[in-house]
Order: C-alpha cells, then structure tokens, then sequence
C-alpha cells in the first residue's frame, strides 16, 4: 500500500439549516462512505470536517468543507498542500442541475457550470481533479434555481436517493481507480437508469435477439462457466436482448 493520501470532498453548506438541501448531496454522498467503511470519526480541521480511512487499500481523508459552498476550495486546497497533493488525488462530488435526479456524470477537469463550489475549488486546487456530478435536476427557470438548490429534497426522492448514496459508498473503490463507466453502470442499475448511454435506444427485434442468444451463449460459455451475471453491464445487456430476461 502507497503513502499517498486521496482526497474525496463532498461539497455542501454546514449547520443542520441546510442538512437535507439538494446543494448538500455532496456531503450526503460522502457521509454514506463515511458510514459504509469503518472511517475514523469527524474531527475539525482545514476549515473543514474530516475523518481518515482505507477504501480498497488506499488511505482515504473524506472532507466536507464548513466555509459554505463558495469558499469550499479554501479547504480542499489546504488539505491538498498539507499532504503534498496533484489535484489527480482529489475527487469531488456535488450537486448538479443540469442532469436529471439521480443521474451521475464523472470527469476530470471541465468546466464550473455555474457552480460557485467548484469554481472555489478550480481556483485553490487547479481543474484537474475528478468531478462527480450528482444531478438534482433543474426547477425549469433561474428565477426557481435559489429555492430548488437551497430547498429539501422531497420524500418522494427518497426512491432514487437512496439507492443513488447506497452506491456510491459501496463503490467509492472505482471511482479511486478510475473505473469510471464501471461506476456509472452501478450506478444506473441502482438507480432504474440506462446503463450503456452509447447503446442504440432500440430494443432489438425478437428474431435478432433468438440469434444473439446463442452468440451471447457461445462467447459467455468459454470464458464464464458459471451461470450469467444477474447485476452488472453484462446482465443489462442481456435483459436488452432478451426484452428483460435474464435466464
């Protein structure tokens, strides 16, 4: 195991006003890792809340910034100085209005989008860390954006939520490794999305899917004697094929 420490900094605003704003999915998200893999409690430091673990054999320090979400990269620079980081160490999630609820978009570098946390962070720590966008979706005009962001989600979010934070603690080990597709695929399957955005929005027609079976059997069979995948990239392709089934 390497010396080096990787960030992942959830963006949000502190004090339990804003505790279940849709601005705050960052910090959701880095709380359900915080709980799903044994971290050190919260302790204060770099302007900032923070708690050291190990995710997948890497030292982990979760960061949720306590500046409000304009100043959050004041702290992710800090900790980035404090252990002599690359912005290649740092990944951070946070909330996205331009993607529908529950859906994710990973990247390295970009653009702000607007988003007055990530321009902070693109000033203190540079742009080339990895972004990971968490939609929120949009209210449907500027004058509603303030309210949407800064208001509750509603219990009816809970249905994608949810599952949405479940994964992305249970998989927080891709995005280290930068299986980025592998994550998103998790994500969808989690979430009822699409898996395989580049896949044709068509449904195969049933004499092409009876002949992609026993292709799909003649290539699977070899390399996977056991039984096919019920979960994963794989099974959705399957289910696709087969209009839903996966036997």
């Amino acid at each position: 195991m390497g010396c080096t420490m990787r960030v992942i900094a959830g963006l949000g605003n502190p004090g339990s006003k804003y505790a279940g704003n849709r601005h705050n999915i960052g910090f959701m998200a880095v709380d359900a890792i915080h709980r799903r893999h044994g971290f050190s409690g919260w302790s204060k430091k770099f302007k900032a809340e923070i708690a050291e673990g190990e995710i997948g054999g890497e030292r982990v320090l979760l960061i949720k910034p306590q500046t409000f979400m304009n100043l959050s990269g004041e702290a992710v620079g800090e900790a980035m100085r404090f252990y002599k980081l690359t912005p290649a160490d740092i990944t951070v999630l946070y909330d996205e209005l331009d993607l529908p609820p529950g859906k994710v978009r990973v990247k390295v570098a970009g653009g702000h989008g607007g988003h007055n946390g990530i321009k902070s962070l693109d000033a203190h720590c540079g742009k080339d860390y990895r972004r990971v966008r968490l939609g929120i979706g949009h209210p449907g005009s500027k004058e509603q954006v303030h309210n949407h962001v800064l208001g509750d989600f509603a219990k009816a979010d809970r249905t994608w939520l949810e599952p949405l934070l479940d994964t992305i603690a249970d998989h927080a080990d891709m995005l280290l490794r930068g299986e980025d597709s592998q994550f998103l695929n998790k994500i969808a399957l989690a979430t009822g999305g699409k898996v395989d955005e580049t896949a044709p929005a068509e449904k195969p027609k049933p004499q092409k899917a009876a002949a992609g079976k026993s292709h799909i059997h003649q290539a699977r069979n070899h390399a996977q004697p056991k039984a096919l995948p019920a979960t994963g990239p794989m099974a959705d392709m399957l289910k696709k094929l087969f209009g839903g089934k996966t036997e």
